[in-house]
């Protein structure tokens, strides 16, 4: 467990570096605690959290402790990636409403400069370095599959659904704020569209339930004669990783409109709502486990069909809690602020960074399985499992280059664009 104490130390001094305390008096809050400086290190932290949260997510990490019931290497980051998300739309609804609000005239041009520009741009611009990417490795797949893959209605790379929820949910903004007026009318009416986005996702499930037999997942020759498309991770909203992080987008957009409001209340009595805070934190977290242990997401798999009820309480379940931690945050970062290099880096670099790192945590899996004529593949640990710390450094490496490179395609694309 090496590997896991020095993570775990690293990103405590991470958080050390740079920090900013305002005192323990209430009324001393920091003034620029949601600064653009502020909210860069803040995306910063969350991306170097999502990339843990990939790497822990590999079964040599969660198997590291040998099958003795004790948790593998980088545990704590295994069940942690939708809350790194929540940060980031957290960051784009605040960014959202502040721009609109300081910014004459700033929905002109939005759907361009926004959606297309932001957005639409880096999503094709990563179909075709997946593309690339799988063809070099000499990945087969039907004719159809790669259309459809290239069109961007199936996933070339499935870690990129976040630019597809993201453009949709850019869009709704652009509607709701454009031709409703009133905060009222325009927060129920965003609150609509992500809650029917989580809809979307119960009903449609991790795969196409709907294209066989009832329960055909459930057999091998079910799984050996799906077609492509009705696989996991293949088409969009196939999966909670989609909709469970998209509510905290609202809670930004609150937290900017309501910012002068909501830091004049916390600075009255801050350390007794810090507190309660920290209490909803964690009774949000519990509600969050209780309903995923006893209804679960994967419900498709208890033998009786779809489970789309088993889903949409999960997904209820758990909206509380990326949203606590995204309002305990703000709440933290009135009183402490860190901004060093290593976060404003990775927040410049954050959404790069996350549509990369798929291929470093592809092209080094060599380094921690070996083929297994039962299970495809299996687990691989050298003495101190220094290879696992091998990979993770070769991840963590090669993903920051992917990800400069890739921003460099981006930009070139735009000024071909222009």
């Amino acid at each position: 467990m090496y590997l896991t104490f020095a993570v775990y130390a690293a990103c405590i001094f991470l958080l050390a570096w740079g920090g900013s305390f305002a005192g323990f008096k209430d009324g001393r809050l920091h003034e620029n605690s949601s600064s653009l400086e502020a909210m860069k290190s803040l995306r910063g932290f969350a991306a170097i959290g999502v990339i843990l949260h990939h790497i822990s997510q590999e079964d040599a990490f969660q198997w590291a402790a040998g099958g003795q019931g004790k948790p593998g290497e980088l545990a704590i980051f295994v069940n942690a990636g939708f809350l790194f998300v929540s940060i980031f739309f957290f960051c784009s609804g605040f960014g959202l409403v502040k721009s609109l609000e300081s910014k004459p005239g700033y929905l002109d041009g939005f759907i361009k400069r926004r959606i297309v520009r932001t957005v639409l741009v880096p999503y094709y611009v990563s179909v075709l370095v997946y593309g690339v990417f799988r063809a070099a490795s000499g990945q087969k797949m039907p004719v159809a599959q790669w259309v459809l893959n290239c069109m961007g209605f199936t996933m070339m790379n499935e870690y990129a659904w976040y630019p597809i929820v993201a453009a949709i949910l850019y869009l709704a903004f652009f509607l709701i704020f454009r031709h409703v007026k009133g905060w009222r009318g325009r927060s129920l009416l965003m609150a609509a569209v992500i809650i029917l986005l989580g809809v979307v996702f119960c009903v449609n499930g991790h795969f196409a339930w709907w294209a066989g037999e009832k329960n055909w997942w459930l057999t091998p020759v079910g799984q050996r004669n799906a077609r492509w498309w009705m696989q996991q991770k293949v088409l969009w909203f196939s999966g909670e990783w989609w909709v469970n992080s998209c509510p905290s987008l609202l809670v930004g957009m609150l937290f900017a409109h309501f910012e002068a409001g909501i830091r004049s209340w916390f600075g009255r009595r801050y350390w007794l709502k810090l507190v309660l805070l920290l209490v909803l934190a964690a009774g949000t977290t519990v509600l969050a486990g209780f309903v995923q242990f006893k209804f679960g997401y994967w419900s498709e798999f208890n033998g009786n069909g779809p489970g789309i009820g088993n889903k949409l309480v999960s997904y209820c379940g758990q909206i509380p809690q990326g949203m606590a931690l995204t309002v305990l945050l703000f709440a933290v970062m009135l009183k402490y602020t860190v901004s060093n290099p290593v976060s404003r880096f990775f927040g410049g670099l954050s959404f790069e960074t996350y549509m990369m790192n798929l291929i470093a945590i592809t092209v080094f899996r060599f380094l921690i399985y070996q083929p297994d004529p039962r299970w495809g593949r299996a687990p691989v640990y050298k003495a101190g499992n220094y290879n696992l710390a091998l990979y993770f450094a070769a991840v963590f490496a090669a993903t920051v280059l992917l990800a400069l490179l890739y921003r460099l395609l981006c930009g070139l694309v735009r000024k071909f664009l222009k």
